[in-house]
């Protein structure tokens, strides 16, 4: 496996948490590259995430409207 860099550009919210571990949404730039919107756990102490998603500012509005059309 090749080693990967990673830059939390923006902190925008944590959703949950549950003991050492958040569920965060952040803008995170990998390997360089401009960044992305992502939604992970993260436990920040121990360095660790877990798997998650990076979608693009078009994707994200594309879920917005998705979210706003369900009825809860």
């Amino acid at each position: 496996m090749s080693d990967f860099k990673y830059e939390i550009v923006e902190r925008i919210a944590v959703l949950s948490e549950k003991g050492n571990w958040t569920k965060e949404l952040n803008i995170v730039s990998w390997n360089g590259r401009p960044g992305k919107y992502d939604l992970r756990d993260w436990n920040h102490e121990e360095g660790k995430m877990r798997k998650g998603i990076t979608i693009t500012e078009e994707e994200l509005e594309n879920l917005r409207e998705v979210l706003n059309a369900i009825e809860i």
